[in-house]
């Protein structure tokens, strides 16, 4: 069993910056593919960012290409999320998912494990 831990939430003015942290413990991640989600009131859990085990590409949703980056340090077993020029769309629940099969995916019922979730938002 994976249990992730997300930390790093908050409340922020638009354009500021925040980054999240996704702690693993149980086993270690460095082989599954690790996700970014997000989801905000009245709407459904959508993708943010994923990145596979081996160090590759990552792919990120249009909506935070060019002002999100995922970032993994395996030796901590843990991921970020650096969020960058942050905008009042940005307000969500953010989580983080591990896929044991190691390759990123924007599909969320590929993932295995899920952490419980840090608020971020941020104000206009």
């Amino acid at each position: 069993q994976v249990q992730l831990v997300e930390s790093g939430g908050g409340l922020v003015q638009t354009g500021g910056s925040l980054r999240l942290s996704c702690a693993a413990s149980g086993r270690s991640v460095s082989s599954y593919a690790m996700g970014w989600f997000r989801q905000a009131p009245g709407k459904e859990r959508e993708f943010v960012v994923a990145k596979s085990w081996s160090g590759g590409n990552a792919y990120y949703a249009d909506s935070v290409k060019g002002r999100f980056t995922i970032s993994r340090d395996n030796a901590k077993n843990t991921v970020y999320l650096q969020m960058n020029s942050l905008k009042p769309e940005d307000t969500a629940v953010y989580y983080c998912a591990a896929d044991h099969r190691g390759i990123a995916t924007m599909r969320n019922y590929a993932y295995d494990y899920w952490g419980q979730g840090t608020q971020v938002t941020v104000s206009s």
